[in-house]
């Protein structure tokens, strides 16, 4: 490990972290995972799509991956793909895109598929380091303060990371756990952007604004019965989202 570096997060009972790089550039696939190793994580490394959505399904059975960095332009099955199928399947792992594609389109595309954070080529070795670790800390994190939440028909559950309504399970994803989290703790209080970013992405957080959005999408997809007319989650013009 590299003097004075971070100690890498844990995972899994204490491990190190596990990380799967998936890059069809063998340069630039050797030089992440080296970078990566040389934190202290345990790194598997893929060049094809379908080869490491294989992968990601093997280790969801034994020890899941810790994160995903994950290219677009794959053969096998594209990024966005198997992005897609991995939050089809209920996977929760966080995905950090890096991508030569640098247009807002395909950045706000990668964040609607499932992807956490999306890092435009060329990019530093540190730069790719310090999102990993923000969305590991973010994955490993959290509001919780061992009591039960309640609004209408929501209850979420703190100590367990659970969230129910009308009485039946909610998936969510770490990201969108927090977001409401935070919300229910807070009802009726206005948060803009760039609080919520701070509060759920970190300081540290180098992406677009616009992730806030998605997200918030996902949740009234998930938790309202009419997302476009919501009833608990809700946009307060020109300041940001409020809750109840």
């Amino acid at each position: 490990m590299p003097i004075n570096a971070p100690i890498p997060l844990e995972h899994n009972g204490g491990m190190p972290a596990s990380l799967l790089v998936v890059e069809d550039d063998d340069t630039i696939r050797d030089t992440i995972r080296e970078a990566l190793i040389l934190e202290g994580y345990e790194v598997t490394a893929s060049g094809n799509g379908r080869e490491a959505l294989t992968l990601v399904q093997e280790s969801a059975e034994r020890a899941p991956f810790s994160l995903v960095v994950l290219d677009l332009m794959l053969p096998g099955l594209d990024g966005l793909d198997l992005c897609r199928q991995i939050r089809q399947s209920e996977n929760s792992i966080p995905i950090l895109v890096v991508s030569a594609r640098d247009s807002e389109r395909d950045r706000i595309l990668g964040l609607e598929v499932g992807a956490d954070d999306y890092l435009v080529k060329p990019f530093g070795m540190r730069e790719l380091v310090a999102r990993c670790r923000a969305l590991l800390r973010r994955s490993n994190g959290g509001f919780s303060q061992g009591r039960v939440l309640e609004h209408a028909n929501l209850r979420l559950f703190t100590e367990e990371c659970r969230v129910t309504r009308d009485g039946q399970e909610v998936n969510l994803s770490p990201k969108e756990y927090r977001l409401l989290e935070l919300f229910m703790q807070n009802p009726r209080r206005v948060w803009s952007r760039d609080k919520l970013l701070e509060q759920i992405w970190g300081f540290d957080y180098f992406g677009d604004s616009k992730t806030v959005d998605v997200h918030i999408r996902w949740l009234r997809e998930k938790l309202e019965t009419n997302p476009s007319n919501p009833e608990h989650l809700l946009t307060v013009r020109g300041f940001g989202y409020r809750f109840g």
